[in-house]
């Protein structure tokens, strides 16, 4: 994403999500409001009628009466990666259970796509996500398994953030399987020093069939030597004892959590570690879904992510996950709203982003409907009338051809 210079006020809303305050159903209405951006950042936010006088000559966008809210956040993605696992789906549905194994497969193809591949398609991915109000996304390697792709992958990633108005932030994930003896020590001793000054983040899937709380410490300790900002995949298959181990890391994020107990909970909200849910994962393995209400009721920060990756989530949808979380997380609106944007840059540790106040981020949806709650009563409908980032609107009138840069 290029350094934005853009100026642009935002009118005519019916009301605007500025998630000002710290609890979770905290969205800091204010109705009849307006945003002013300046320089890529937010300037001004407040009722219309008091709107500054001497503004100048600024570009406008009405809203038409909808809801404006912040730019989605979505803190957990596999976004980089070639080919497909539609049949491994359509076994799924016919009773079949989901094994980790499947994630070589994606190997394989990644593996043997060329970086011009890649790109493209990551890219459409990244600029699906941004026309359903997507603005920034954290986005992971791990279908290389080996230095050579893992670093292909992380520079792919690279590629798509100059060409996409998307802010995209990039995590190693090379600890997504141990696809063979002694890749533990190939990671740490040979695709960490590659891949590190790439990345901003680590991550490691703690799970049955994946690597267990002794290895998953080995890696993101390792990767925090390299200041990465540690993540962890936890209690999504089996409970494992990842979100303890995330706990006592002080991870950024403990990601599914499908599996996480009272006690994880409480671990969870005392060391401050962002409990990133993927209901859309859930919704395709016809699992169970992680206790939201609990880790809520215990303190802990939430965050909703869409998990796209080609086996268990092939969706770009924000919007769909919280639809998704209200009916299946019984999270209210204002929860999977303000989770969704606040509570995914919590999990990034971006505070400028997800919120709509002045010095925040320039990143904002406008909604077809006069208030958030539009999200939840219309799933797998496209309510997103415009989207701008970094002060430049990317969906709606007046937007940018697609395929430039911002």
């Amino acid at each position: 994403m290029s350094e934005p210079t853009a100026a642009l006020l935002v009118r005519g809303a019916s009301q605007v999500v500025t998630c000002v305050g710290r609890r979770p159903f905290d969205l800091g209405l204010i109705e009849g409001g307006a945003v002013l951006i300046r320089g890529g950042k937010v300037w001004w936010v407040g009722p219309d009628s008091e709107l500054p006088t001497g503004l100048g000559d600024v570009p406008e966008l009405d809203a038409g009466g909808g809801c404006v809210l912040p730019g989605f956040v979505d803190a957990h993605t596999h976004l980089a990666f070639a080919g497909d696992r539609a049949a491994e789906h359509e076994a799924r549905l016919r009773g079949d259970r989901y094994e980790t194994g499947g994630i070589m497969t994606t190997v394989a193809s990644t593996r043997a796509a060329t970086t011009e591949a890649l790109v493209a398609e990551t890219e459409a991915r990244a600029r699906s996500a941004l026309a359903s109000g997507t603005t920034t996304l954290e986005a992971k390697s791990g279908y290389g398994l080996d230095t050579e792709t893992e670093r292909r992958l992380l520079e792919v990633l690279a590629t798509v953030a100059e060409r996409t108005p998307l802010r995209i932030v990039p995590t190693f994930l090379g600890a997504h399987l141990l696809p063979e003896p002694g890749y533990l020590d190939l990671l740490i001793e040979e695709m960490l020093p590659v891949c590190a000054p790439l990345a901003e983040g680590c991550d490691a899937f703690c799970d049955i069939g994946a690597l267990s709380v002794a290895e998953s410490r080995q890696a993101l300790e390792a990767g925090i030597a390299y200041g990465l900002v540690p993540r962890l995949h936890a209690e999504e298959l089996a409970h494992t004892g990842g979100a303890l181990l995330a706990a006592e890391l002080s991870c950024a994020s403990a990601d599914h959590l499908v599996h996480a107990t009272e006690d994880d909970a409480r671990a969870l909200a005392f060391a401050g570690v962002v409990a990133v849910l993927l209901p859309a994962t859930s919704f395709c393995l016809r699992s169970a879904y992680a206790p939201a209400r609990r880790l809520l009721d215990r303190g802990a920060t939430i965050a909703l992510a869409t998990d796209c990756n080609p086996g268990t989530s092939y969706t770009t949808s924000m919007p769909f996950v919280i639809a998704v979380a209200c009916s299946e997380m019984r999270l209210s609106a204002e929860e999977a709203v303000r989770a969704a944007t606040a509570g995914g840059a919590a999990a990034l540790r971006r505070p400028e982003l997800g919120r709509l106040t002045p010095g925040s981020a320039g990143d904002l949806v406008v909604l077809a409907g006069e208030t958030y709650a539009d999200l939840a009563y219309h799933p797998g409908m496209d309510r997103v009338a415009a989207v701008v980032a970094g002060g430049e609107i990317v969906k709606g009138p007046g937007a940018a051809v697609p395929g430039t840069a911002s």
